[in-house]
């Protein structure tokens, strides 16, 4: 047997246990604050130490690594970047809504918190705010505890007077858990304690008559829903939306403010690569003229006064750090010690009740040293009613403090108070003092007896304190509370410039798009085998869909189609219609223009661009052709009223009729046009050649080889009939067409 001792244990239990100890350790003594006092251990551990050094608001300031060295040499024993980390975050006024600690140098910047100069070179000392944390700390208020390695002791949590975990807030991530606490108003605040004191059974609903909504110590606006907030607020869990403020000055705009824990030199970045990336077109200049008087002014400049300023900072906060959302998580180390997610209502519930323990603390602390005081002064008063009898005892006996307690029948306490006495405390005037005293302590002792005893009286106390604070430390709200619009980034379209394009699609397909309306697509030259098909006037902003034999339609934005210098791409290179599917024609304008569509099989309906728009490159279905039919090109229309339809035949065939007779639909088969038998379209033997739409004062010239046919309004009357009829045939000479225009 060996000479020591030892524990089997399996390697898994021992993994367990080793890591439940380290995540308990990690989320009650590093990672998540208290909700009596709102700190960390390391926060605590730090303006305890400050204290403890006398560093009030009244002293100067002094080497914050003198105070870093002290806290991790007596209280926190770990790496001393921590502990400065810890205590520069309590003196950033960006950071912290009412700092605990107000440091003297460079302790960070807005654009960079990190960016503090070295614990050597700087200086701290506390704010006058920390004294609601530590101004009754002497007072019996706290329980305390060894300190890491046993020699000191240090306070458990800190009497805090206000509730600093919802004024301030923090961030932690512990092991499977974290918090993140934004600050608030501290008048918010309190008057929600106040109406929670008075009114216990209050909802978060009637709490959020005061505490509206997180008040960040940067400014900025809120812009959440009220019903979000209200949820955030009743469960815990949630999140905040901020919006930067600006104005306009000159023309020029100028962000004033922005989101809590937000970069201004990295909005900058994001907005400057906008700018080079050519997305914001609208912007000629970036300026920052933030500087002591102003923290937060950046400035955008617009090219001219016709930008639209809304939709611009519109786009800014929807695609840069300009607005914000803040994930919210109530999760702290309750009155029980163990961490929970609570509700706002949970949360100021409980810090009320950690405030009453704390004060009736305080008041039976002081009630004890009056009593204690009370029974000395009686032991003095005896004293000096037989003073001459005391001085002799003191003077003759051996053992004057057990020959007085026998004599006077006084405790040992009192003894010892007597035989402190100095020669010049034995005057008459003494016993007059005492009396007075006396008196003044069991006044005082009625009143605290009353206040512990009665609910009311210590509840009104604790009113009267919270109040007193808020008017001392109170300030007006920094973030208000903002109904905006949902931020909308600029998209692609919105970004080019709206310039006149004509779009040129040639008989084998290939693509091109010119500047202007002048040009004659004719004119261009085209490949060796291929010619002119079609032509759209449109905009640059606009789409272009283009309408393939199968019925399948595809888009293509008209800004990035190849220019009309060369001659063209494909239209296969960027879609992917079906083998064997040729592009019978296209369409350009708004998404609104309505479109008449149809197969040579003697079927259409009217649609509009927007029904044939899509991203697929594969296109999506518009029109449904029947066996052995084609598509025919997309012919635009102005007007449904009073526009007619002139439908032709490859049989020599014309029936005009009103456009109002043929429906609206998104896609599908549409109906008859003109009656062509279906055996005839799926041998090819007679389809629907031309369609084309005119106005009641139109005429339609017909081309047949050399010759040509003008049909006025009066000869085309001849030709009107009910839409799905067969039509009549042309004169003779023109029974195959090969063209018609509307003149």
């Amino acid at each position: 047997m060996s000479e020591f001792e030892h524990e089997t244990q399996s390697l898994g239990d021992f993994t367990e246990k080793a890591f439940l100890n380290y995540a308990m350790y990690v989320i009650n003594d590093r990672a998540l604050p208290h909700i009596g006092d709102g700190l960390k251990p390391v926060q605590r551990r730090i303006v305890y130490a400050m204290w403890a050094q006398g560093l009030n608001d009244s002293s100067k300031h002094a080497k914050s690594a003198r105070t870093v060295g002290e806290v991790i040499g007596k209280y926190h024993p770990h790496g001393e970047q921590a502990s400065y980390g810890a205590m520069v975050l309590m003196a950033q006024p960006f950071s912290y809504r009412y700092p605990l600690v107000n440091g003297q140098g460079n302790f960070g910047s807005p654009d960079d918190p990190k960016s503090y100069a070295a614990q050597r070179y700087t200086e701290a000392k506390l704010t006058k705010f920390a004294q609601v944390q530590l101004s009754e700390l002497r007072q019996g208020t706290t329980d305390w505890a060894p300190n890491f390695d046993g020699t000191l002791e240090e306070p458990v949590t800190l009497p805090s007077r206000l509730p600093n975990v919802l004024l301030n807030g923090g961030t932690g991530i512990a092991v499977g858990m974290a918090t993140d606490i934004p600050p608030h108003n501290l008048n918010e605040v309190a008057t929600a304690c106040i109406r929670l004191l008075d009114k216990p059974r209050s909802t978060v609903a009637d709490l959020m008559e005061h505490i509206q909504a997180p008040d960040f110590p940067t400014g900025a606006e809120i812009i959440s829903e009220q019903s979000d907030l209200l949820t955030m607020y009743e469960t815990g869990r949630g999140m905040v939306r901020a919006r930067a403020t600006y104005e306009i000055e000159d023309g020029e705009i100028v962000i004033t403010a922005l989101p809590y824990q937000v970069s201004g030199s990295r909005v900058l970045e994001q907005i400057a690569a906008q700018m080079q990336a050519k997305k914001l077109p609208m912007v000629v200049d970036l300026r920052d003229e933030s500087d002591h008087e102003n923290p937060t002014r950046m400035v955008i400049v617009p090219r001219s006064n016709r930008v639209d300023v809304e939709p611009l900072m519109g786009h800014l906060f929807a695609s840069t750090d300009l607005e914000k959302s803040f994930r919210l998580n109530f999760n702290v180390i309750g009155l029980n010690g163990r961490p929970e997610v609570k509700s706002l209502k949970d949360m100021l519930s409980e810090w009320l009740t950690f405030r009453t323990n704390v004060v009736l603390k305080r008041l039976q602390f002081r009630l004890d040293a009056i009593n204690e005081r009370l029974h000395i002064l009686e032991g003095l008063l005896i004293a000096y009613l037989n003073l001459d009898e005391v001085i002799e005892i003191i003077r003759n006996e051996d053992a004057p403090k057990e020959k007085l307690m026998e004599k006077f029948k006084l405790s040992e306490i009192q003894a010892n108070a007597i035989l402190d006495l100095r020669l010049r405390q034995l005057a008459r005037l003494e016993e007059e003092r005492i009396t007075t005293e006396q008196q003044e302590l069991r006044a005082e002792r009625s009143d605290l007896e009353k206040t512990i005893g009665s609910k009311a009286r210590l509840k009104t106390l604790i009113k009267n304190e919270i109040l007193a604070d808020a008017e001392a430390f109170g300030d007006e709200r920094r973030s208000q509370l903002v109904c905006r619009e949902e931020a909308k980034a600029f998209s692609e379209k919105d970004l080019i410039s709206t310039e006149p394009v004509t779009v040129v699609l040639s008989e084998k397909g290939w693509v091109r798009a010119a500047r202007g309306h002048e040009i004659d697509p004719t004119e261009l030259s085209y490949r060796s085998g291929d010619s002119f098909l079609s032509a759209g006037r449109g905009r640059s902003s606009e789409d272009a869909v283009f309408l393939d034999t199968s019925g399948r339609a595809y888009t293509q934005p008209a800004h990035g189609l190849p220019s009309a210098r060369g001659q063209g791409e494909p239209l296969t290179g960027r879609l992917n219609p079906p083998q064997g599917a040729s592009f019978v024609g296209f369409s350009i304008g708004e998404t609104t223009q309505k479109l008449l569509v149809a197969s040579d099989a003697g079927y259409g309906f009217i649609g509009t661009l927007g029904d044939m728009t899509t991203k697929n490159k594969a296109g999506k279905t518009l029109l449904s052709v029947p066996k052995g039919a084609l598509a025919l090109p997309p012919v635009p229309i102005n007007n449904i009223e009073e526009t007619l339809v002139a439908a032709f035949s490859s049989e020599g065939r014309l029936l005009v009729f009103p456009l109002a007779d043929l429906p609206t639909l998104g896609r599908g088969k549409g109906i008859k046009v003109i009656n062509i038998p279906s055996a005839r379209v799926i041998d090819r033997s007679e389809i629907m050649q031309y369609l084309v739409v005119l106005g009641p004062e139109e005429s339609i010239v017909v081309l047949s080889g050399k010759r040509t046919l003008n049909l006025k309004p009066s000869d085309l009357a001849h030709y009107r009939g009910e839409r799905a009829r067969r039509g009549l045939k042309l004169p003779r000479g023109f029974q195959k067409v090969d063209g018609v225009s509307v003149a």
